[in-house]
């Protein structure tokens, strides 16, 4: 017994129950230890095992300790970067993390180097789209500027042509790129016409059954009749949305996709766009404003957060004044009486930047050519940037190849941001956005590790984080290319 009780030291807890399983071993019968089995231990020796091989069983569980050593590291919520720093990790959680001259090693931790490196909590995508594996049309436009031309992926799926099964997997492997990528946390908004799957996807994810970032999701989406819908009306084809029209129907779509799984309603405010003979441009509204307070209103009774996609005009009115938790795209927010009152009531804004150029910035132009998204955009941007409002990191990634979204970051301050503020935004605040505050979008006590890391610096070069090296997730090493 001694030299079980030396093998624990420093482990009250195992020793313990050591103690308490050879007391009870005492008390009893020896006839009726594993009672059931055929083996019958008669003798203290077969007592001794049995209790041995239940410890030993407990050790072999006991969470493996490591050490990342970071040359830098960045501090989501005070926007520094500091330097010397040790984080130890016991099994998914952060256990300590300071300068190295506090937090000591202990003996026989596992090390990882990256003394050379800067090391960052790991990031958050807030508007994905995983069942998305980037349409022909605009990839050749990211790997034009950013990438190796291999380096696209798949074709997009197919709602027609491909099976559900098939989606699947392709939304598993989509989301494994951005986890490669740095992004550790993602909110997927609305999985494109492919029922309840991003349920299943999260779902295996969370269960250890595959490897891959922690997930909120949207489920189905909805959007009001006339908008969204694919194909013609003579034809039945698989919806890409759900269509609910009305308060109380709204409501009733609301309650179902919460039954079976969504962590968000996502909605759709505002569709497409015409431009008067002025050269106005107007954006065409879908939901009114009761429908939209319906959604709002039924989604927060049930527990859960509602994101808004509008693009401006009357849509994002709408949904400002409703409540919604977020704002996606709000290309062209150029009111500040709507600014004040996102702001006031803490709304969320996510620009996707990265998916206004990829999708759509083509698209968008008068017959003169006057008027621009780039143009709208960059105004847009500058404004909400200087405004306070909180500001969510969100790409749109899907229609552009996964696991290259870290260009919103060179978008972010091209518009006014500095490097810190660009980071904290796929950080702190986007952690605080999805609710998850207190385990992710930090690096501190208690959190779980998730972990990146990057060959330079990040706050002289914000393209750095385009080439993340290092990618831990719940103290998991998912990829480490620095060695």
């Amino acid at each position: 017994m001694a030299v079980l009780l030396r093998s624990f030291q420093y482990r009250p807890a195992e020793v313990y129950l050591a103690l308490k399983l050879f007391w009870i071993a005492l008390q009893s019968e020896p006839e009726t230890i594993m009672e059931g089995q055929m083996t019958r231990w008669k003798t203290m020796p077969g007592i001794f095992l049995w209790i041995l091989g239940a410890t030993t069983m407990l050790w072999s569980q006991a969470p493996q300790l490591v050490a990342v050593r970071a040359g830098r590291l960045f501090d989501s919520k005070s926007g520094q970067m500091l330097t010397n720093q040790v984080i130890l990790v016991s099994g998914e959680r952060i256990t300590d993390v300071g300068p190295e001259s506090r937090v000591k090693i202990p003996s026989g931790t596992q090390v990882i180097d990256l003394s050379q490196a800067t090391v960052l909590p790991g990031l958050i995508d807030g508007h994905t789209h995983i069942f998305n594996a980037g349409h022909e049309a605009v990839t050749h436009i990211l790997n034009d500027r950013h990438e190796d031309p291999k380096a696209g992926g798949a074709p997009d799926v197919n709602l027609i042509n491909d099976t559900r099964e098939y989606r699947a997997m392709v939304a598993l492997a989509s989301a494994q790129k951005d986890l490669r990528a740095g992004f550790t946390s993602l909110r997927d908004l609305m999985n494109h016409g492919n029922g309840y799957s991003d349920v299943d996807v999260r779902n295996v994810i969370n269960k250890g059954l595959f490897m891959g970032p922690r997930m909120q999701v949207s489920t189905l989406g909805l959007v009001a009749t006339g908008e969204g819908t694919v194909g013609s009306w003579e034809v039945n084809l698989p919806p890409a949305e759900q269509i609910a029209d009305s308060p109380w129907k709204i409501r009733e779509a609301v309650r179902e996709q919460i039954h079976w799984g969504a962590d968000w309603i996502k909605f759709h405010a505002s569709a497409g766009h015409h431009f008067e003979p002025d050269g106005r441009l107007v954006w065409d509204g879908t939901y009114s404003l009761e429908e939209i307070q319906a959604i709002v209103d039924e989604t927060h009774r049930r527990g859960k957060k509602a994101a808004c996609h509008a693009y401006g005009g009357e849509g994002v009115a709408n949904c400002v004044k409703a409540g919604a938790d977020t704002l996606e795209h709000g290309f062209d927010l150029d009111d500040d009486a709507i600014l004040n009152m996102i702001k006031e009531k803490g709304i969320y804004v996510e620009p996707t930047f990265l998916d206004s150029t990829m999708t759509r910035e083509r698209d968008l132009k008068d017959t003169d050519g006057k008027f621009s998204l780039a143009a709208i955009r960059e105004k847009t941007a500058k404004k909400i940037i200087f405004s306070g409002v909180k500001i969510s990191f969100g790409s749109g990634v899907g229609p552009f190849p996964h696991g290259s979204q870290a260009v919103e970051f060179e978008y972010l301050v091209h518009f006014g941001m500095t490097p810190a503020q660009a980071i904290q935004t796929a950080t702190a605040t986007a952690a605080e956005m999805m609710g998850w505050q207190d385990r992710i979008g930090s690096l501190e006590k208690g959190k779980y590790a998730d972990i990146i890391a990057v060959a330079g610096d990040p706050l002289k070069d914000i393209t750095e984080l385009q080439r993340v090296k290092f990618v831990m997730k719940g103290g998991e090493v998912v990829r480490n290319d620095m060695k």
